[in-house]
């Protein structure tokens, strides 16, 4: 009997996925399933199958809806000014000759804290009564609240860039040195201006390493909790209740894991089709 026979790197790699598959697939899969059914850690002899009821309902729920507002803006403005801090130091740390490994060191520092002790590092930084920042700005006449209504949700994005421009730095200058030199000199040689050279070629160029940039950090961001349940909870209201915060609540503090993991499907389907949309337009605009 002729058998295929799968190619070595290939059969290396089985283990792998089996591995992936089982830490993966098997919760997904099992979310899947809990988010058919009515389904409470208080009453797990009574679980009864609900179909797509808990999706239905969540698609009208105000709550629901006000979170995954808050999580979209949260995404889209932390990863556009990521992206253009990122792009803004990787350019000045690439021409950068005098200390620049000191300089790309001291970047990349924010990246590895936790986020958890971020959270609590800067809620203290921007406590009004005991905070330094708060302090600093009093002694100036300035009197801002940061986590009051309005400003809360500005603040954990401010806090999300300062930790996580380091990673776009990281991938930005590392597509900045490897491109290719001749087309720089070149058109260096036909007199063109530094800001034609960064539109027309610098930019161009570096748009796939923009594209895998902005799909991995917006996948990241889409997860944002640490920040919420250290300084906010929240609120004040529910002006920084995002998705993430509002499923650990449901699931976790009221044990209503059915709807808790139908809001998980549906943060992971809102997110495939935004990864999938941007990857379209700009793939579209390379070609």
């Amino acid at each position: 009997m002729w058998r295929p026979r799968l190619p070595l790197r290939h059969r290396m790699l089985l283990p792998l996925v089996g591995l992936l598959a089982a830490v993966l697939a098997w919760p997904a899969l099992f979310a899947l399933w809990v988010s058919l059914h009515d389904y409470r850690l208080t009453r797990l002899r009574d679980v009864r199958f609900v179909g797509l009821d808990h999706y239905r309902a969540l698609l009208f729920d105000p709550v629901f809806l006000n979170a995954m507002a808050n999580t979209l803006h949260f995404v889209l403005a932390a990863v556009a000014l990521e992206l253009l801090l990122g792009l803004g130091l990787a350019l000045a740390l690439h021409r950068l000759r005098t200390g620049r490994h000191l300089a790309r060191a001291l970047v990349l520092v924010p990246m590895f804290v936790t986020p958890i002790a971020v959270g609590l590092m800067f809620r203290f930084l921007l406590n009004p009564q005991l905070g330094v920042v708060p302090y600093l700005l009093g002694r100036l006449g300035i009197t801002v609240d940061w986590f009051g209504p309005g400003l809360a949700l500005w603040s954990l994005i401010l806090i999300d860039v300062w930790q996580w421009t380091p990673f776009m730095v990281l991938m930005l200058l590392a597509g900045l040195e490897a491109l290719p030199r001749a087309p720089f000199e070149a058109a260096r040689v036909d007199g063109a201006s530094p800001w034609r050279i960064f539109t027309r070629i610098t930019l161009p160029l570096l748009r796939p390493v923009v594209l895998v940039a902005l799909v991995i950090r917006g996948l990241d961001a889409f997860k944002v909790f640490e920040y919420v349940y250290a300084i906010t909870r929240g609120g004040p209201g529910d002006s920084t209740e995002t998705v993430q915060f509002l499923i650990y609540k449901v699931g976790f503090r009221f044990f209503r894991m059915g709807e808790a993991s139908a809001m998980a499907w549906l943060l992971l389907l809102v997110t495939l089709a935004l990864t999938v949309l941007l990857w379209h337009l700009l793939r579209r605009r390379e070609a």
